[in-house]
């Protein structure tokens, strides 16, 4: 490994390092004002998460779901762009691959059916990526304005079609899908015990990794990242900035679309309001803590996962509002570690002068 290599992994790893120290140290502070053990409680939260088979794989269905999230924001911050929409991506990637699944036969085998709901997915969250992208390119609108009124709209809008035109009687949700792919994601693993963990993941981690060849390894990854380091040095070396902005969104949305099989095809089978649970917004906490990285934010999407199912571990002893405090406390520290962390660093890499 060379010194340039080294050092960008130690930029990018002990920031997040010191703002989980900074969490814990609060988290301690905060426990005890409830009268309760620090340690107690942190033990609890591990065993309902990670110390036991059905806990343990709640961790990976919600860190699924939260990883396509957060690779759907890191990609549009790296190309300058702050995706807030990923909850209305992920709820229309979601509701297009229910309707696919509705549409095709039982007798349809899992190993067609299973593709064409995701390029539904993507479909549907990749539109709603799009727009944003597309005003942003054609009228300079802000995409953060854009995609926030997006997410009323859209959720808006599919909870009308669904009430009207979809719904299970006295339920919320659509049918269930009888295609062959519930048969192929939602075949849970033996070993969780019944939880919701499914075969999505696979596509999660393989997501993760087309990103990274993405950003690192091809000529577009390498313009989406020129522009969001200094657009206007990009355009002038005859980089498209308007072609990177929508193409970004447009991947962005349709990487967070993807998330939507997660629910649909792995666990309930069916489109249901509110089935997103804040993953969207969580999302940006994520791609934030894992430096917008592809394995930092696979690791983010694990530990904010284990955090929201441990919250349930421990809510009889604190309440369990205090993880999302911690959440909180980790993205506040994240933000402010990084430049200080960097800084001493790099203080500590100069030579001593005599």
């Amino acid at each position: 490994m060379n010194t340039r290599t080294k050092e960008q992994l130690e930029e990018a790893l002990f920031p997040p390092l010191v703002a989980l120290l900074v969490a814990l140290i609060f988290g301690d502070l905060l426990i005890m004002s409830y009268g309760q053990s620090p340690a107690m409680v942190y033990k609890l939260l591990l065993q309902g998460t990670w110390g036991n088979a059905y806990g343990f794989g709640q961790v990976l269905y919600k860190s699924t779901t939260l990883a396509f999230t957060g690779l759907a924001v890191s990609l549009g911050i790296r190309a300058g762009l702050f995706n807030v929409g990923a909850e209305s991506q992920l709820a229309a990637g979601g509701f297009l691959a229910a309707l696919v699944g509705l549409g095709l036969s039982p007798a349809v085998p899992g190993i067609i059916a299973v593709p064409l709901c995701m390029i539904a997915a993507a479909a549907g969250g990749g539109i709603v990526g799009a727009i944003p992208g597309w005003l942003k390119v054609r009228f300079g609108a802000h995409e953060v304005i854009v995609t926030i009124m997006l997410n009323f709209i859209v959720l808006a809008l599919l909870n009308y079609i669904v009430a009207a035109h979809l719904h299970v009687p006295e339920t919320l949700h659509t049918p269930e899908i009888h295609a062959g792919s519930v048969a192929t994601l939602a075949s849970i693993i033996p070993a969780f015990h019944g939880s919701a963990a499914n075969f999505t993941i696979l596509f999660a981690l393989i997501a993760a990794s087309v990103v990274g060849i993405y950003l690192f390894r091809s000529r577009r990854g390498f313009e989406l990242r020129a522009v969001g380091l200094q657009p206007d040095a990009a355009e002038y070396g005859g980089v498209s900035v308007g072609g990177v902005w929508l193409r970004a969104m447009t991947i962005s949305g349709a990487i967070a679309g993807l998330g939507g099989i997660n629910y649909v095809l792995g666990y309930k089978h069916y489109y249901e309001e509110g089935f997103t649970g804040g993953a969207g917004f969580l999302g940006i906490a994520v791609a934030l803590v894992g430096r917008n990285h592809p394995l930092g934010v696979v690791l983010a999407a694990l530990f904010f996962a284990t955090l929201s199912q441990g919250g349930l571990a421990i809510h009889a002893f604190v309440p369990k509002q205090m993880v999302e405090v911690l959440q909180g406390v980790v993205i506040l520290a994240v933000a402010m570690s990084v430049p200080e962390v960097r800084a001493v660093l790099r203080r500590a890499r100069k030579p001593v002068t005599a």
